[in-house]
């Protein structure tokens, strides 16, 4: 099974980005930013994706170990980009966010490039502390100190969602790598305290919460989206109303193409095909840790946890929120919603596993067995 997860994930990567671009074509001819041309947002994420399988290739190819040796660089770049977020005529605010630089038909989102960053710096330092994993020093206080960098830039952005996509990374990554789980149960409940606490004192973010706990008294504002997220879901049925003939999307639903594509899904090609969706997610999380459990280093375990933890949980929240199973994040589903950095930052954790992947494979039998240890972990 394991030498067949590579080519599993591919193909049910493949499924998502074609799923993703039907539903992309079906919806975003009502978006309203598009120009006048129906096809406006088809063509910027056939670019997107034109990058983003150019990066797959790239981290696919080279060595996995030179993102070891360089992550300072990209955890600096990340450090910058987010600041730039805050620059005048460079950041950009939008729905009371500044989460993206650029300007006119280019922009990017720095917070994509901090996730990767973490993920770098997380399983770069828990392999070169593999012994300390366990000290509250090396194993807990000073990468919880580092990773906290990152996210106070995001927070502050008022990105919450992605704020506790980091943490939650954070967390998973090191659990696996060995850390106390006494202080990482610290970590989660002083996490979701503080994260609950910033969300009461935002008025934007209140109204998500009381919308979530309260739809009905919400459905013309703060709970608009879900409310009509939920029509979706339960006029598609089983069956679907056909490709195209979604009406949720017609300006109903706002960002019917990006964060809520997947109530489109159902509306559209019914619960089967959202049922299917959800497995491709599931199959990929499988291979995922498959292909980390048998990287050939400690290094290539923790990392390929990192990417499975930031598709999963990113994918989770999304399907989430769009059920009204949690309140509103504004976060994308990988593979399938409008959005370029999100695509190429997904896109590039594909080709770090399938080049894990390749190397666990090729490394000679012998050198698997005396390198074996490194991967012998108490969350394993």
């Amino acid at each position: 099974m394991h030498r067949k997860s590579a080519y599993i994930l591919f193909l049910a990567v493949l499924a998502l980005l074609v799923i993703g671009i039907v539903m992309l074509f079906s919806t975003s001819a009502f978006a309203r930013d598009s120009h006048g041309d129906v096809y406006f947002f088809i063509k910027r994420q056939a670019v997107w994706f034109g990058v983003g399988l150019v990066v797959c290739i790239v981290a696919a190819l080279v060595d996995y170990h030179f993102w070891r040796r360089t992550w300072w660089l990209w955890f600096a770049l990340a450090l910058v980009a987010l600041a730039l977020c805050y620059v005048p005529h460079i950041g950009m605010r939008l729905n009371g966010s500044r989460r993206w630089i650029g300007g006119g038909h280019l922009t990017f989102q720095p917070s994509e490039l901090a996730k990767l960053a973490t993920i770098f710096f997380l399983a770069a330092w828990f392999a070169r502390y593999e012994k300390p994993s366990a000290n509250v020093i090396f194993g807990f206080v000073l990468p919880l100190a580092i990773v906290a960098m990152p996210a106070v830039l995001v927070l502050c952005e008022v990105d919450l969602g992605t704020t506790a996509l980091i943490g939650t990374t954070a967390f998973v990554i090191m659990f696996v790598a060995g850390a106390n789980p006494l202080w990482l149960g610290g970590l989660a409940f002083a996490g979701l305290g503080s994260l609950l606490i910033v969300a009461t004192r935002i008025s934007e973010r209140m109204g998500r919460l009381s919308a979530f706990l309260h739809p009905e008294n919400y459905k013309d504002d703060a709970g608009l989206q879900q409310m009509q997220a939920l029509i979706a879901w339960g006029s598609g049925g089983m069956e679907g109303l056909g490709l195209g003939n979604g009406r949720q999307k017609m300006l109903y639903l706002p960002y019917a193409h990006t964060d809520f594509i997947f109530p489109i899904i159902g509306e559209e090609l019914g619960l089967r095909a959202s049922l299917l969706v959800v497995f491709l997610f599931v199959i990929i999380i499988v291979c995922g840790i498959m292909i980390a459990l048998h990287a050939k280093d400690r290094f290539g375990l923790l990392l390929g946890c990192g990417v499975v933890s930031i598709v999963a949980l990113q994918a989770a929240v999304n399907i989430g929120v769009t059920t009204s199973l949690l309140p509103n994040k504004g976060l994308p589903l990988p593979f399938i919603s409008y959005g370029g950095s999100n695509l190429v930052a997904c896109m590039f954790g594909v080709g770090l596993l399938l080049n894990i992947y390749r190397q666990g494979i090729l490394e000679p039998p012998q050198v698997k067995r005396a390198t074996m240890h490194t991967r012998v972990l108490p969350r394993i």
